[in-house]
């Protein structure tokens, strides 16, 4: 028996590692989560039942001395839990894994697929210090590249894989009927700090989206900001469990958060990103310009952004054709969890044979 512990900061974290997990437990060994809350991230852990210790909790205004001054200390909790707990692997998305990793020369696995272009800040004082980078083929972690661990399919795949996760409109019918079709709106936060100077959908925007889809469907907006008054009659409150159900059968997915957008074209809904990260991410570029599973539309585009969703509510078989789509990007991804799975439990030989043998991965569809 081995023991293995997840460092999580996002919600997308716990979707990420929650099966591996399970499936670790399954063969037998140890399974240790440790967060820094963010979101919803606290509240999944416990509709889930699942045991985990808060390393660091944000505050409100926290500026650079702060963040340091709570990596610090939070870095001194977590080496105090690995050691208690004589963890063989640190596996997560938090810095603080590969601090202590190097501190108690104990290795430690980044697991990221955002371009180091993107949250360069986080790679400067994290890549240094873990051992690997594991991340989608289709990510760009340059200048660290020589510790990336490469993998055929996306994070969002190892939670909606069709292996691991089967639609249910039974679900979605606790919340509304689905006798008409329905339009999903997602307002994110866009408060990292990546996020800066990024725009995304205002209220101007956010009108004509509602006015355009109206005609055709149900609109419903699931939104991390506050919402104009006008827009309180859309808000829809879900249970976090339950929200990829919601989106697998929705006609169509429109938001500003990167994420959402990426669950919504590996399950197959056809979705419309409007933000100035467009362009510049790998997993979502790929996603749009390979599988033509979505559409990126920057911020400077409004009208594009209108045309393009006039476009796909005129469209003949939509879904059967965005069906279609993810069927093909299926055929060439491969069962994310799995992998991990074997990679996290054989490790380091899994390294060794990776290295020998890039496609073994293929053995994981």
């Amino acid at each position: 028996m081995k023991t293995f512990l997840f460092a999580l900061g996002h919600p997308a974290h716990y979707h990420l590692f929650k099966n591996i997990a399970n499936m670790l437990k399954t063969d037998g060994h140890k399974v240790i989560f440790v967060i820094t809350p963010k979101d919803i991230l606290e509240n999944l852990m416990i509709l889930n039942n699942e045991e985990y210790s808060v390393l660091a909790k944000k505050k409100v205004n926290e500026n650079i001395l702060s963040k340091i001054t709570k990596v610090i200390f939070s870095t001194k909790s977590l080496c105090k839990i690995v050691k208690s707990q004589n963890v063989d692997l640190l596996i997560g998305c938090l810095p603080q894994i590969a601090y202590c990793g190097k501190v108690l020369s104990i290795p430690s696995i980044f697991v990221g697929e955002d371009d180091f272009s993107i949250t360069w800040m986080q790679g400067i004082i994290t890549y240094p210090f873990a051992n690997h980078i594991l991340a989608p083929s289709s990510t760009n972690v340059n200048p660290f590249s020589f510790k990336k661990i490469a993998y055929l399919g996306y994070n969002e795949l190892t939670y909606l894989h069709p292996n691991h996760f089967i639609p249910n409109k039974a679900i979605v019918e606790k919340y509304f009927s689905t006798v008409k079709p329905y339009f999903i709106l997602r307002f994110a936060q866009l408060n990292a700090y990546h996020d800066l100077g990024v725009n995304a959908i205002n209220t101007q925007t956010a009108q004509k989206l509602v006015d355009i889809l109206n005609p055709y469907g149900d609109i419903y907006i699931t939104s991390e900001r506050e919402l104009e008054p006008q827009f309180e009659q859309y808000r829809i409150k879900i249970n976090p469990l339950d929200m990829h159900h919601v989106m697998a059968f929705a006609s169509l997915y429109i938001g500003d958060s990167q994420t959402m957008a990426a669950e919504a074209g590996v399950l197959g809904t056809p979705f419309v990103r409007f933000n100035d990260f467009v362009g510049k991410i790998g997993y979502l570029k790929e996603l749009e310009d390979v599988y033509k599973l979505g559409f990126g539309i920057k911020t400077s585009e409004v009208s594009k952004l209108y045309s393009t969703i006039e476009e796909l509510l005129q469209m003949a078989n939509r879904r059967k054709i965005f069906q279609n789509r993810r069927a093909t990007m299926l055929s060439d991804k491969i069962d994310c969890s799995a992998f991990f799975t074997w990679f996290i439990e054989n490790y380091p030989e899994s390294k060794r044979i990776l290295k020998a043998d890039p496609d073994y991965q293929l053995n994981f569809k």
